[in-house]
């Protein structure tokens, strides 16, 4: 089997793949969805409405996250999807039973935003670290891969077709459709049984608890020895709060700089997972990622963002798009894989709780602002702001770990141009960390 899909031969994760594509097709449905009935039919396009909501749906991530590592480090991550997959099919259903009676106003999608922010925070680590429990550690980082590509693959349906459907009968069948595509995952649950899945034996009242069991307190601990893993967690999160707000910031761009309807919106979102899947692939093939190369992506996404930001019309800011999720999706997939190679297996689901609040839960603080940014000073400056700050992080985490390590940062313009990083009390052994 060719090395891209190579996880594919572990019969487990074929199945979990094959379920989670179909949830993810109907995820994207409706982040298109919720935003064009907010933006369109319950506001006057309030860019800030749209931000608000996108906050109230990330907000739990950031408080919860990293207490929902703690679940997926200490009970089976199967049960805890289940859970977490079925609630948010209720909540699918529920919203879209609300939009077709006629009844929905504002608050009512706030509130279930932030009920879906909960089911969320709590499903992210435990699916994010599932797939250790389907393949071996070989196979991860390929896992990680195809994972991003499914999400992407889906979301070059997703909103296009939530695009159509809007279109032709509205937003409240397209939440509808979302709740019918979790019976897929949940079906592909009940059915397997992690071969991986780490044993969790029960204690005696009163017994103390295993090495590693510990809560986030643990997880902060263990990151304050890791810079390697702090810088990465900067990197994620800066970008994650202030540059990944495409639902919204294609959605000002789409209505206010170009004038165009839901059709349009959604083809946005297809044109952008274009790139986005073709990163995610090429993430499948790499056998472990390295820092430098989350380094290089965020500020090949500050680069690729800035020129999408200035184009005059909608056609090329479509295909200004592409590079955009090219590099976005490859600083996403590395910044996963190395974060989960690159910590203990007893701590992976805490510091991965910690991940996932950074990455999505500065959507709380982010969402808003952006989408203030997108109202009040105009919708480029709020794909402005993320680019320049993705470029200033990077250039941040790089100074930082080159300090706190000891690096040596060097270009060599002869033979076969290259980067060679080295300890600064090891030069001698260059050879080993060439790039």
């Amino acid at each position: 089997m060719s090395s891209t899909f190579s996880s594919l031969q572990h019969r487990p994760y074929r199945l979990w793949a094959s379920g989670a594509i179909v949830s993810n097709v109907g995820t994207w449905m409706q982040r298109v969805a919720q935003d064009w009935l907010v933006l369109t039919e319950l506001t006057d396009e309030s860019g800030t409405a749209v931000g608000i909501t996108t906050g109230l749906q990330f907000g739990p991530i950031l408080l919860l996250a990293p207490v929902a590592g703690t679940l997926a480090d200490r009970f089976s991550r199967r049960r805890v999807l289940l859970c977490t997959q079925t609630a948010m099919a209720l909540l699918g259903l529920g919203l879209g039973a609300l939009v077709l009676s006629g009844a929905a106003q504002l608050w009512h999608v706030y509130g279930f935003a932030l009920l879906l922010g909960v089911a969320t925070a709590i499903d992210g680590p435990a699916r994010q670290t599932f797939v250790a429990d389907l393949v071996p550690r070989e196979d991860l980082p390929n896992a990680v891969g195809l994972n991003s590509a499914s999400f992407n693959a889906a979301r070059l349906i997703g909103p296009g077709v939530a695009g159509l459907l809007i279109a032709l009968w509205g937003t409240g069948p397209v939440f509808l459709l979302n709740a019918l595509t979790f019976a897929a995952p949940v079906a592909v649950l009940l059915r397997i049984r992690p071969p991986l899945e780490p044993e969790r034996p029960a204690r005696a009242t009163g017994e103390p608890p295993p090495p590693g069991s510990g809560g986030t307190r643990e997880a902060l601990r263990y990151l304050r020895t890791r810079p390697d893993l702090l810088a990465v967690l900067t990197i994620i999160g800066v970008v994650g709060t202030l540059g990944l707000n495409y639902q919204l910031t294609t959605a000002l761009m789409a209505r206010i700089a170009f004038g165009e309807g839901p059709e349009k919106y959604g083809l946005l979102g297809s044109i952008m997972a274009i790139g986005s899947l073709a990163g995610a692939l090429l993430a499948a093939r790499r056998d472990r990622p390295r820092l430098r190369l989350v380094v290089g992506a965020a500020v090949a996404f500050g680069i690729s963002a800035t020129v999408a930001a200035v184009m005059p019309t909608y056609t090329l800011f479509a295909v200004a798009l592409v590079p955009v999720g090219l590099s976005a999706l490859t600083l996403m997939t590395a910044a996963n894989a190395t974060i989960q190679l690159g910590t203990e297996p007893a701590m992976r689901g805490r510091v991965m709780g910690v991940y996932m609040a950074l990455f999505q839960g500065g959507t709380v603080v982010g969402g808003p602002l952006v989408g203030w940014i997108g109202e009040v000073v105009g919708p480029r400056w709020s794909i402005l702001v993320g680019s320049l700050s993705a470029l200033a992080v990077a250039a941040f985490a790089s100074a930082l770990l080159i300090r706190r390590q000891r690096l040596t940062v060097r270009y060599r313009l002869r033979d076969s141009p290259h980067l060679l990083v080295v300890p600064a009390a090891g030069r001698d052994e260059r050879d080993t960390a060439a790039a």
